[in-house]
């Protein structure tokens, strides 16, 4: 009960920052609700305004919030770009938050939803073969283990995932992670309470699931898209996920964004974020290109 007040009270103190992107119309924002074993849950489905494909490729979107706070819809700005960009459908996904819906419970819900959205691809327009996914810090956290999760159960791969200031490690107790920030140095346990909402169990914190960055096996897993700030906490264990992947002979793209905090992606500076989101949308439709380059031989 008390973590539960904790965490009501973090999210009313939490404020969402101006979007760092314009906002675009789309051909279509669908909102649908999936039944799934974990909750209801609530998708935004964005088309883009201008395409000719008569099936789209598919953006599974994830948004960050330290795992207990925010909705979809601080990335509704974010979603429209990318559709527009890129002529991709975007599913963004408002997963159960922490610390009514703990680990692994926000993953099993995100399998659910990407289930859903192939077993709807024909009336939703979706080419199937052509599904990607993404997300910042925890959303990107949900967004590596779901790979993992499809690896364990040899189904198929995203074709790219993308992982944006991801936070990949609950080992490491944050008061040892190179955290600039000096708000979030002073004050380490506020981080750790929220890792706690999301892990209960400190015997989880070592499950790849929980922990991508100490997974053992990823062979074969997505090719992966990391962006990452110079100066955030997370670095390290995103620079070491990277290369873990590259050692596996996963392809991997990596880009450092000096001078850029934590979530700058969302908090600018702008011309950083622009370049950010630019990066994405460049990744994801390079995929696309190279899945109809594969097809057609």
């Amino acid at each position: 009960m008390l973590k539960w007040t904790a965490a009501k009270l973090i999210r009313l103190l939490s404020s969402e920052e101006d979007p760092t992107v314009d906002h675009q119309e789309v051909k279509e924002k669908k909102d649908v609700l999936i039944q799934t074993s974990v909750k209801p849950t609530d998708v935004s489905i964005y088309y883009p305004m201008n395409t000719t494909v008569e099936k789209l490729p598919v953006y599974m979107n994830l948004h960050g919030g330290a795992f207990i706070m925010n909705s979809k819809e601080m990335d509704d700005v974010y979603c429209r770009r990318i559709a527009n960009h890129t002529g991709c459908a975007v599913v963004n996904v408002d997963y159960g938050k922490a610390p009514e819906y703990s680990f692994p419970q926000p993953i099993q819900q995100c399998y659910e939803v990407l289930q859903w959205i192939r077993a709807h691809s024909e009336e939703l327009g979706f080419a199937p073969e052509k599904i990607m996914i993404g997300g910042q810090s925890s959303g990107a956290n949900i967004a590596a283990a779901l790979c993992l999760f499809l690896k364990e159960r040899n189904e198929p791969q995203p074709l790219l995932q993308v992982l944006c200031c991801p936070m990949l490690d609950f080992v490491t107790p944050h008061a040892d992670k190179p955290e600039p920030d000096p708000r979030r140095a002073k004050y380490p346990q506020v981080a750790n309470f929220m890792n706690r909402c999301y892990v209960p169990n400190a015997d989880l914190e070592k499950h790849p699931h929980a922990s991508p960055v100490l997974a053992e096996n990823v062979e074969g897993l997505a090719s992966a898209l990391f962006i990452i700030a110079e100066y955030d906490a997370f670095h390290p264990e995103g620079k070491a996920y990277a290369e873990k992947l590259e050692q596996a002979d996963v392809p991997v793209r990596k880009h450092v964004f000096k001078d850029c905090y934590h979530a700058f992606t969302h908090k600018g500076p702008k011309d950083k974020a622009e370049e950010a989101w630019a990066l994405i949308e460049e990744a994801i439709k390079e995929t696309v290109s190279q899945k109809q380059l594969h097809v057609s031989h």
